[in-house]
């Protein structure tokens, strides 16, 4: 399938999205999201793709943030459907039952950092920036900042990132957690595909049931999500890369998952 904003690049068993804006610094428009979505639905239903990384064209920007010149056109109501459509993409991502892992290369603002956050896992370069500006704009974050940045980071973090405006690099964004790693910028793309081979060497339906499983913790009290996961648990406890997983481990070798 061909997309106009997007790249879409499927390897052997995961597949990589590539932001491709980079005149406008891979800016969010209408369009972005389309194409966002329906890459989202090819890994949906390719049983092959096991993982996604997301990241931008260029070093200068994963996403600077949504694109100005169409959010401006926005009134009361249209708003309400230019914050819903980014957002609903976002979440259909977040919960695509598969393990996303954003590669930050650049600035991740507003919007940009939204869709980073919608991601599981995330790694940047050295020259990363990372804010929610929408203050600046006089208006609020509309993809998720308000809801994800404090379960990420902690209330009064995402408070002084969000009522400020402020932008931090990515050594400030991996101290407060909102980063898992940061890497040089050649070494970026290289690290986080190294990062998805290992996990993909794993049983991969124990990769997806502990995702599953860590994402019900939003949601869930924790009698509830221990009682979640136990039920997983019994579940894997039944498939056939359990028994070849323990069965390699008695056996002192490297074990042969299926997926099955």
């Amino acid at each position: 399938m061909n997309f106009s904003t997007i790249l879409y690049e499927k390897k052997n068993n995961y597949c990589i999205i590539t932001l491709n804006r980079p005149d406008k610094l891979n800016a969010l428009n209408f369009q972005l999201f389309n194409d966002l979505n329906e890459a989202i639905k090819l890994v949906e239903l390719d049983r092959e793709i096991n993982a996604v990384i997301l990241t931008g064209t260029g070093d200068k920007a994963f996403a600077a943030g949504a694109d100005i010149k169409e959010l401006h056109e926005s009134d009361d109501l249209t708003g309400v459907h230019f914050s819903q459509h980014g957002s609903k993409v976002m979440y259909r991502l977040e919960n695509i039952g598969k393990p996303v892992i954003a590669a930050v290369n650049g600035f991740a603002l507003g919007g940009g950092c939204e869709l980073a956050m919608a991601c599981h896992i995330r790694f940047a370069s050295e020259n990363a920036k990372f804010g929610q500006p929408e203050v600046n704009l006089g208006i609020i974050p509309g993809y998720g900042a308000t809801q994800r940045l404090p379960r990420l980071v902690g209330r009064a973090k995402a408070l002084d990132l969000i009522l400020s405006g402020a932008m931090i690099d990515a050594f400030e964004a991996e101290k407060i957690g909102l980063v898992n790693k940061v890497f040089p910028r050649a070494e970026l793309l290289p690290k986080t595909i190294e990062f998805v081979e290992n996990m993909l060497s794993k049983g991969i339906l124990a990769v997806r049931t502990a995702l599953n499983c860590v994402l019900a913790a939003d949601y869930l009290p924790l009698a509830e999500g221990l009682e979640y996961e136990s039920r997983w648990f019994g579940k894997l406890c039944g498939t056939k890369d359990f028994k070849e997983g323990t069965l390699a481990f008695l056996e002192k070798r490297k074990p042969n998952f299926t997926g099955e």
